[in-house]
Protein backbone atom coordinates (compact mmCIF):
# COMPACT_ATOMS: atom_id res chain seq x y z
CA UNK A 1 0.00 0.00 0.00
CA UNK A 2 1.82 3.46 -0.91
CA UNK A 3 2.01 5.27 1.93
CA UNK A 4 2.67 9.25 1.79
CA UNK A 5 5.62 10.58 3.61
CA UNK A 6 7.27 14.18 4.42
CA UNK A 7 10.94 14.42 5.21
CA UNK A 8 11.64 17.28 7.78
CA UNK A 9 15.33 17.87 7.01
CA UNK A 10 15.64 16.04 4.30
CA UNK A 11 18.70 17.12 2.95
CA UNK A 12 20.76 15.56 5.53
CA UNK A 13 23.22 12.91 5.26
CA UNK A 14 20.91 10.26 6.66
CA UNK A 15 17.52 11.61 5.52
CA UNK A 16 18.41 12.18 1.75
CA UNK A 17 18.85 8.77 0.85
CA UNK A 18 16.46 7.16 3.21
CA UNK A 19 13.80 9.54 0.98
CA UNK A 20 15.55 8.35 -1.96
CA UNK A 21 14.96 5.00 -0.93
CA UNK A 22 11.39 5.00 0.03
CA UNK A 23 10.19 6.98 -3.25
CA UNK A 24 12.04 4.25 -5.26
CA UNK A 25 9.79 1.79 -3.87
CA UNK A 26 6.91 3.46 -4.91
CA UNK A 27 5.70 6.14 -1.76
CA UNK A 28 5.03 9.25 -2.01
CA UNK A 29 7.72 11.50 -0.52
CA UNK A 30 8.06 15.36 0.24
CA UNK A 31 10.14 17.35 2.29
CA UNK A 32 11.75 20.29 3.67
CA UNK A 33 14.93 21.91 4.77
CA UNK A 34 16.63 24.68 6.51
CA UNK A 35 19.61 24.68 3.68
CA UNK A 36 17.26 25.18 1.05
CA UNK A 37 15.67 27.71 2.61
CA UNK A 38 18.99 29.41 2.75
CA UNK A 39 19.92 28.72 -0.73
CA UNK A 40 22.75 26.52 0.27
CA UNK A 41 23.67 23.06 -1.11
CA UNK A 42 20.85 23.69 -4.79
CA UNK A 43 22.77 20.71 -6.74
CA UNK A 44 21.74 17.48 -4.39
CA UNK A 45 18.01 19.73 -4.03
CA UNK A 46 17.29 19.67 -8.01
CA UNK A 47 18.22 15.77 -7.89
CA UNK A 48 15.62 14.96 -5.42
CA UNK A 49 12.95 16.77 -7.48
CA UNK A 50 14.36 15.12 -10.78
CA UNK A 51 13.44 11.69 -8.53
CA UNK A 52 9.69 13.25 -8.28
CA UNK A 53 10.37 14.11 -4.36
CA UNK A 54 8.22 17.22 -3.84
CA UNK A 55 10.52 20.39 -1.92
CA UNK A 56 9.08 22.98 0.56
CA UNK A 57 10.46 25.54 2.82
CA UNK A 58 10.27 24.88 6.15
CA UNK A 59 7.03 27.16 7.14
CA UNK A 60 4.48 24.08 7.17
CA UNK A 61 3.22 24.11 3.59
CA UNK A 62 4.13 21.05 2.68
CA UNK A 63 1.91 19.66 5.32
CA UNK A 64 -1.63 19.54 3.94
CA UNK A 65 -3.33 16.32 5.54
CA UNK A 66 -3.12 13.90 8.57
CA UNK A 67 -2.48 10.80 6.54
CA UNK A 68 1.21 12.22 5.94
CA UNK A 69 3.86 10.36 8.45
CA UNK A 70 6.35 13.28 9.14
CA UNK A 71 10.15 11.98 9.31
CA UNK A 72 11.95 13.68 11.32
CA UNK A 73 15.40 13.53 12.90
CA UNK A 74 16.08 13.83 16.80
CA UNK A 75 17.66 17.12 15.95
CA UNK A 76 14.75 19.14 14.78
CA UNK A 77 12.86 21.21 17.65
CA UNK A 78 9.11 21.23 17.95
CA UNK A 79 8.93 24.72 17.66
CA UNK A 80 9.91 24.24 13.61
CA UNK A 81 6.71 25.19 11.84
CA UNK A 82 6.82 21.85 9.98
CA UNK A 83 6.38 20.03 13.41
CA UNK A 84 3.82 22.74 14.63
CA UNK A 85 2.07 21.97 11.72
CA UNK A 86 1.99 18.33 11.83
CA UNK A 87 0.93 18.55 15.52
CA UNK A 88 -1.93 20.83 14.13
CA UNK A 89 -3.08 17.92 11.86
CA UNK A 90 -2.29 15.14 14.35
CA UNK A 91 0.09 13.35 11.65
CA UNK A 92 1.71 10.57 12.14
CA UNK A 93 5.45 10.85 13.19
CA UNK A 94 8.66 8.46 12.70
CA UNK A 95 12.20 9.28 13.53
CA UNK A 96 14.47 9.04 10.64
CA UNK A 97 16.03 5.91 12.73
CA UNK A 98 12.84 4.33 13.32
CA UNK A 99 11.84 4.44 9.52
CA UNK A 100 15.04 3.02 8.66
CA UNK A 101 14.99 0.32 11.20
CA UNK A 102 11.43 -0.57 9.98
CA UNK A 103 12.75 -1.08 6.28
CA UNK A 104 15.96 -2.74 7.33
CA UNK A 105 14.36 -5.60 9.83
CA UNK A 106 11.75 -6.29 6.92
CA UNK A 107 14.45 -7.17 4.56
CA UNK A 108 14.85 -11.02 3.45
CA UNK A 109 18.97 -11.16 4.72
CA UNK A 110 20.50 -7.73 6.00
CA UNK A 111 23.72 -6.40 7.04
CA UNK A 112 24.84 -3.72 9.74
CA UNK A 113 27.44 -1.77 9.81
CA UNK A 114 28.51 -0.05 13.38
CA UNK A 115 30.84 2.05 14.99
CA UNK A 116 32.56 5.35 15.74
CA UNK A 117 34.49 5.59 12.39
CA UNK A 118 34.69 3.81 9.12
CA UNK A 119 30.81 3.08 8.79
CA UNK A 120 30.45 4.38 5.89
CA UNK A 121 33.28 3.16 3.47
CA UNK A 122 32.86 -0.18 5.18
CA UNK A 123 29.13 0.15 4.16
CA UNK A 124 30.16 1.09 0.76
CA UNK A 125 32.57 -1.08 -0.19
CA UNK A 126 29.62 -4.15 1.23
CA UNK A 127 27.15 -2.49 -1.37
CA UNK A 128 29.46 -2.64 -4.01
CA UNK A 129 31.03 -5.86 -3.72
CA UNK A 130 27.20 -7.39 -3.16
CA UNK A 131 26.17 -5.40 -6.51
CA UNK A 132 29.25 -7.01 -7.97
CA UNK A 133 28.40 -10.56 -7.26
CA UNK A 134 24.87 -9.97 -8.54
CA UNK A 135 23.10 -9.68 -5.33
CA UNK A 136 20.92 -6.44 -6.43
CA UNK A 137 21.03 -4.81 -2.92
CA UNK A 138 19.14 -2.26 -1.56
CA UNK A 139 22.26 0.04 0.14
CA UNK A 140 21.43 3.09 2.89
CA UNK A 141 24.61 5.09 2.99
CA UNK A 142 25.00 8.37 5.15
CA UNK A 143 27.71 9.49 2.69
CA UNK A 144 27.77 10.02 -1.34
CA UNK A 145 29.57 6.58 -2.63
CA UNK A 146 31.09 7.12 -6.36
CA UNK A 147 30.09 4.07 -7.48
CA UNK A 148 26.54 4.71 -7.05
CA UNK A 149 26.65 8.75 -7.22
CA UNK A 150 24.71 8.78 -4.22
CA UNK A 151 23.99 8.20 -0.89
CA UNK A 152 21.44 5.18 -1.63
CA UNK A 153 20.88 2.02 -3.54
CA UNK A 154 17.56 0.59 -4.42
CA UNK A 155 17.97 -3.14 -5.30
CA UNK A 156 15.46 -6.02 -5.37
CA UNK A 157 17.58 -8.80 -4.52
CA UNK A 158 16.37 -9.29 -0.83
CA UNK A 159 19.52 -8.34 1.04
CA UNK A 160 19.23 -4.41 2.44
CA UNK A 161 23.19 -3.24 3.55
CA UNK A 162 22.99 -0.09 5.97
CA UNK A 163 24.90 1.84 8.27
CA UNK A 164 23.71 2.31 11.89
CA UNK A 165 24.38 5.00 14.18
CA UNK A 166 24.87 4.74 18.20
CA UNK A 167 24.75 8.54 18.46
CA UNK A 168 21.70 9.02 19.27
CA UNK A 169 21.13 4.91 21.01
CA UNK A 170 18.89 4.07 17.70
CA UNK A 171 21.55 1.43 16.75
CA UNK A 172 19.47 -0.65 19.56
CA UNK A 173 16.56 -0.95 16.56
CA UNK A 174 18.25 -2.93 14.20
CA UNK A 175 17.99 -6.58 14.09
CA UNK A 176 20.72 -7.57 11.83
CA UNK A 177 21.93 -10.70 10.10
CA UNK A 178 25.23 -9.87 9.83
CA UNK A 179 26.69 -7.23 12.00
CA UNK A 180 29.77 -5.24 11.61
CA UNK A 181 31.78 -3.32 14.15
CA UNK A 182 34.62 -1.25 13.06
CA UNK A 183 35.68 -0.26 16.27
CA UNK A 184 34.83 1.75 19.71
CA UNK A 185 35.93 5.10 20.87
CA UNK A 186 34.43 8.25 21.99
CA UNK A 187 32.28 10.33 19.89
CA UNK A 188 28.76 11.52 21.00
CA UNK A 189 28.71 9.40 24.11
CA UNK A 190 30.38 7.84 27.26
CA UNK A 191 32.63 4.55 26.78
CA UNK A 192 30.04 2.80 29.15
CA UNK A 193 27.18 3.66 26.93
CA UNK A 194 28.81 2.65 24.11
CA UNK A 195 30.01 -0.66 24.92
CA UNK A 196 26.65 -1.35 25.78
CA UNK A 197 24.94 -0.22 22.63
CA UNK A 198 27.81 -1.98 20.85
CA UNK A 199 27.96 -4.88 22.43
CA UNK A 200 23.65 -5.59 22.75
CA UNK A 201 24.17 -4.93 18.80
CA UNK A 202 26.58 -7.74 18.43
CA UNK A 203 24.69 -10.35 20.23
CA UNK A 204 21.29 -9.55 18.52
CA UNK A 205 23.05 -10.67 15.01
CA UNK A 206 23.43 -14.10 13.68
CA UNK A 207 26.67 -13.42 13.10
CA UNK A 208 29.27 -10.65 13.28
CA UNK A 209 32.09 -9.21 11.94
CA UNK A 210 34.64 -7.69 14.71
CA UNK A 211 37.96 -5.34 14.27
CA UNK A 212 40.33 -7.19 16.67
CA UNK A 213 43.26 -4.40 16.21
CA UNK A 214 40.66 -2.14 18.65
CA UNK A 215 40.70 -3.50 21.81
CA UNK A 216 37.01 -2.24 23.19
CA UNK A 217 35.38 -3.94 20.18
CA UNK A 218 37.33 -7.19 20.50
CA UNK A 219 36.26 -6.99 24.48
CA UNK A 220 32.73 -7.36 23.65
CA UNK A 221 32.78 -9.71 20.65
CA UNK A 222 30.90 -12.81 21.32
CA UNK A 223 32.83 -16.27 21.05
CA UNK A 224 31.66 -16.94 17.30
CA UNK A 225 32.84 -13.32 15.71
CA UNK A 226 34.76 -13.24 12.59
CA UNK A 227 37.29 -10.78 14.03
CA UNK A 228 39.69 -8.86 11.61
CA UNK A 229 43.01 -6.85 11.94
CA UNK A 230 46.49 -5.48 10.71
CA UNK A 231 48.47 -6.01 14.33
CA UNK A 232 46.14 -8.58 15.37
CA UNK A 233 46.30 -12.10 15.91
CA UNK A 234 42.91 -12.20 13.73
CA UNK A 235 40.75 -15.06 11.35
CA UNK A 236 40.98 -12.89 8.61
CA UNK A 237 44.47 -10.63 8.05
CA UNK A 238 46.12 -7.99 6.30
CA UNK A 239 49.70 -8.29 5.29
CA UNK A 240 52.81 -7.40 2.79
CA UNK A 241 50.85 -3.97 3.07
CA UNK A 242 52.63 -1.55 0.44
CA UNK A 243 50.79 2.23 0.47
CA UNK A 244 50.58 4.19 -2.62
CA UNK A 245 49.74 7.79 -3.15
CA UNK A 246 46.10 6.63 -4.85
CA UNK A 247 45.41 3.62 -2.99
CA UNK A 248 47.36 0.61 -1.40
CA UNK A 249 48.12 -3.19 -2.00
CA UNK A 250 48.07 -6.02 0.53
CA UNK A 251 47.32 -9.76 1.12
CA UNK A 252 44.12 -11.09 2.56
CA UNK A 253 44.97 -14.41 4.83
CA UNK A 254 41.65 -15.81 5.85
CA UNK A 255 42.58 -18.80 8.56
CA UNK A 256 39.48 -20.22 8.34
CA UNK A 257 40.17 -21.50 4.77
CA UNK A 258 43.83 -20.90 4.60
CA UNK A 259 43.63 -19.04 1.65
CA UNK A 260 45.73 -15.85 0.90
CA UNK A 261 44.40 -13.78 -1.89
CA UNK A 262 46.35 -10.46 -3.37
CA UNK A 263 44.17 -7.58 -3.08
CA UNK A 264 44.37 -3.95 -4.65
CA UNK A 265 42.44 -0.89 -3.28
CA UNK A 266 41.64 2.21 -5.43
CA UNK A 267 41.82 4.17 -2.12
CA UNK A 268 44.37 5.33 0.23
CA UNK A 269 45.30 4.25 3.91
CA UNK A 270 46.09 1.96 6.18
CA UNK A 271 42.63 2.54 8.03
CA UNK A 272 41.17 1.32 4.36
CA UNK A 273 42.64 -1.66 4.18
CA UNK A 274 40.93 -2.17 7.96
CA UNK A 275 37.81 -1.30 6.25
CA UNK A 276 38.35 -3.77 3.31
CA UNK A 277 38.66 -6.13 5.40
CA UNK A 278 35.90 -5.49 7.56
CA UNK A 279 33.87 -6.02 3.74
CA UNK A 280 35.49 -8.88 2.70
CA UNK A 281 34.50 -10.68 6.18
CA UNK A 282 30.63 -9.39 6.11
CA UNK A 283 30.55 -10.76 2.22
CA UNK A 284 31.94 -13.87 3.12
CA UNK A 285 29.27 -14.37 6.04
CA UNK A 286 26.54 -13.65 3.27
CA UNK A 287 27.95 -16.43 0.86
CA UNK A 288 30.45 -14.42 -1.72
CA UNK A 289 33.16 -16.41 -2.15
CA UNK A 290 36.58 -14.94 -0.74
CA UNK A 291 38.09 -14.04 -4.44
CA UNK A 292 35.06 -12.78 -5.56
CA UNK A 293 35.27 -10.49 -2.88
CA UNK A 294 38.44 -9.26 -3.24
CA UNK A 295 38.17 -8.46 -6.92
CA UNK A 296 35.07 -6.45 -6.64
CA UNK A 297 36.80 -4.25 -3.86
CA UNK A 298 39.89 -3.34 -6.82
CA UNK A 299 36.66 -1.27 -8.36
CA UNK A 300 35.48 0.27 -4.81
CA UNK A 301 36.16 4.00 -6.21
CA UNK A 302 35.42 5.41 -2.58
CA UNK A 303 33.09 8.03 -0.80
CA UNK A 304 32.90 11.95 -1.41
CA UNK A 305 34.77 13.67 1.12
CA UNK A 306 36.74 10.87 2.26
CA UNK A 307 40.25 12.62 1.21
CA UNK A 308 38.88 13.20 -1.96
CA UNK A 309 41.49 15.46 -3.81
CA UNK A 310 39.91 18.50 -5.24
CA UNK A 311 42.74 19.52 -7.21
CA UNK A 312 46.19 20.97 -7.53
CA UNK A 313 47.51 24.24 -8.75
CA UNK A 314 51.22 25.73 -8.57
CA UNK A 315 52.20 22.32 -6.59
CA UNK A 316 49.05 22.86 -3.82
CA UNK A 317 47.04 19.81 -3.20
CA UNK A 318 43.74 20.75 -1.59
CA UNK A 319 41.76 17.77 -0.27
CA UNK A 320 37.98 17.79 1.08
CA UNK A 321 38.16 14.92 4.53
CA UNK A 322 35.25 14.38 6.62
CA UNK A 323 37.23 13.60 9.46
CA UNK A 324 35.47 14.78 12.55
CA UNK A 325 36.21 12.52 15.42
CA UNK A 326 39.87 11.83 16.68
CA UNK A 327 39.75 8.44 15.12
CA UNK A 328 39.07 9.93 11.97
CA UNK A 329 41.49 12.54 12.24
CA UNK A 330 43.85 10.73 13.02
CA UNK A 331 43.26 7.46 10.13
CA UNK A 332 43.39 10.99 7.51
CA UNK A 333 46.65 12.77 9.20
CA UNK A 334 48.35 9.28 9.24
CA UNK A 335 47.34 8.23 5.43
CA UNK A 336 48.66 11.30 4.06
CA UNK A 337 52.08 11.26 6.36
CA UNK A 338 53.00 8.15 4.44
CA UNK A 339 53.90 10.46 1.87
CA UNK A 340 55.93 13.37 2.38
CA UNK A 341 55.14 17.57 2.58
CA UNK A 342 53.68 19.50 4.81
CA UNK A 343 49.69 19.69 6.10
CA UNK A 344 47.76 22.80 6.26
CA UNK A 345 44.63 21.61 7.84
CA UNK A 346 41.46 23.32 8.46
CA UNK A 347 39.14 21.52 10.88
CA UNK A 348 35.52 23.07 11.38
CA UNK A 349 34.11 21.32 14.93
CA UNK A 350 31.33 19.77 13.98
CA UNK A 351 28.80 21.31 16.81
CA UNK A 352 29.23 23.18 19.98
CA UNK A 353 28.30 19.95 21.54
CA UNK A 354 31.32 17.29 20.09
CA UNK A 355 33.68 19.94 20.67
CA UNK A 356 32.25 20.20 24.49
CA UNK A 357 32.28 16.38 24.99
CA UNK A 358 35.54 15.52 23.12
CA UNK A 359 37.48 18.83 23.21
CA UNK A 360 40.41 17.41 24.81
CA UNK A 361 40.49 14.27 22.73
CA UNK A 362 40.23 16.13 19.45
CA UNK A 363 43.45 18.09 20.70
CA UNK A 364 45.40 15.03 21.52
CA UNK A 365 44.68 13.60 18.17
CA UNK A 366 46.01 16.54 16.47
CA UNK A 367 49.31 16.97 18.91
CA UNK A 368 49.88 12.92 18.30
CA UNK A 369 49.51 13.29 14.49
CA UNK A 370 50.90 16.45 13.42
CA UNK A 371 54.47 17.00 12.64
CA UNK A 372 56.44 19.93 13.74
CA UNK A 373 55.87 21.96 10.29
CA UNK A 374 51.97 21.16 9.98
CA UNK A 375 49.52 23.94 10.53
CA UNK A 376 46.09 23.99 12.06
CA UNK A 377 43.74 26.68 11.91
CA UNK A 378 40.35 25.79 13.52
CA UNK A 379 36.81 28.13 12.99
CA UNK A 380 34.07 28.75 14.83
CA UNK A 381 32.12 25.11 15.12
CA UNK A 382 29.17 24.42 12.67
CA UNK A 383 25.89 26.14 13.60
CA UNK A 384 23.00 26.12 12.21
CA UNK A 385 20.47 27.65 14.52
CA UNK A 386 18.63 26.35 17.76
CA UNK A 387 19.23 26.41 21.27
CA UNK A 388 22.77 24.53 21.67
CA UNK A 389 24.99 25.45 24.34
CA UNK A 390 27.85 27.34 22.82
CA UNK A 391 29.95 28.25 25.84
CA UNK A 392 33.03 25.92 24.57
CA UNK A 393 34.10 27.30 21.32
CA UNK A 394 37.01 26.71 19.26
CA UNK A 395 39.30 28.67 20.78
CA UNK A 396 39.70 25.91 23.75
CA UNK A 397 40.63 23.44 21.28
CA UNK A 398 43.33 25.53 19.64
CA UNK A 399 44.96 26.38 23.33
CA UNK A 400 44.92 22.86 24.09
CA UNK A 401 46.81 22.44 20.61
CA UNK A 402 49.56 24.86 21.38
CA UNK A 403 51.62 26.97 18.76
CA UNK A 404 50.51 25.14 15.82
CA UNK A 405 47.17 25.87 16.08
CA UNK A 406 45.36 29.23 15.85
CA UNK A 407 41.41 30.36 15.92
CA UNK A 408 39.95 32.06 12.87
CA UNK A 409 36.37 32.37 12.90
CA UNK A 410 35.33 33.30 9.46
CA UNK A 411 35.92 31.55 6.11
CA UNK A 412 37.30 34.41 4.16
CA UNK A 413 39.94 35.58 7.00
CA UNK A 414 40.74 31.60 6.88
CA UNK A 415 41.17 31.85 2.84
CA UNK A 416 43.48 34.64 3.25
CA UNK A 417 45.47 32.66 5.63
CA UNK A 418 45.79 29.58 4.01
CA UNK A 419 46.93 30.66 0.64
CA UNK A 420 49.54 32.93 2.18
CA UNK A 421 50.56 29.84 4.38
CA UNK A 422 50.73 27.69 1.47
CA UNK A 423 54.17 26.72 -1.22
CA UNK A 424 54.85 24.44 -3.48
CA UNK A 425 54.33 20.80 -1.90
CA UNK A 426 51.86 21.64 0.83
CA UNK A 427 48.32 20.09 0.96
CA UNK A 428 45.65 22.02 2.05
CA UNK A 429 43.06 19.55 4.52
CA UNK A 430 39.95 21.00 4.49
CA UNK A 431 37.90 18.75 7.64
CA UNK A 432 34.50 18.80 9.47
CA UNK A 433 31.33 17.40 9.07
CA UNK A 434 27.30 18.03 8.73
CA UNK A 435 28.43 20.92 6.92
CA UNK A 436 27.28 20.97 2.76
CA UNK A 437 29.94 23.73 2.35
CA UNK A 438 32.49 22.74 3.16
CA UNK A 439 33.53 20.96 0.05
CA UNK A 440 32.30 24.24 -1.65
CA UNK A 441 35.12 25.97 0.65
CA UNK A 442 37.22 23.46 -0.89
CA UNK A 443 36.97 24.02 -4.43
CA UNK A 444 37.24 28.42 -3.46
CA UNK A 445 40.28 27.84 -1.94
CA UNK A 446 41.39 25.58 -5.17
CA UNK A 447 40.53 28.41 -7.38
CA UNK A 448 41.99 31.13 -4.91
CA UNK A 449 45.32 29.68 -4.91
CA UNK A 450 45.20 29.30 -8.88
CA UNK A 451 44.61 32.90 -9.35
CA UNK A 452 46.83 34.27 -6.64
Amino acid sequence: MQKSYFFCGIGGSGMMPLAQIVAAAGHQVAGSDRALDQGRTAPKFETMRSQGIALFAQDGSGLISPDQIVVASAAIEATVPDIVRATELGCARLSRAELLAELFNAALANIAVGGTSGKSTVTGMIGWIMTQAGRDPTIMNGAVMKNFHGGARVGGGGIFVSEVDESDGSIALYHPEIAVLNNVAVDHKSMEELRALFGDFLNRAKSCVVNADNAEALAIAPDNALTFGILADAKLRASDIVERADGVDFVVVDRRSGESVPARLAVPGRHNVSNALAAIGAATLAGVPLPEAVVALASFSGLRRRMELVGTTKGVTVIDDFAHNPDKIAATLTALHAFPGRLLLFFQPHGYGPLKLMGRELADSFIANMLPDDRLIVSDPAYFGGTVDRSVGSDALVAMVGAQAEHIAARPEITARLTGLAQSGDRIVVMGARDDTLSTFAAGLLDQLSTS
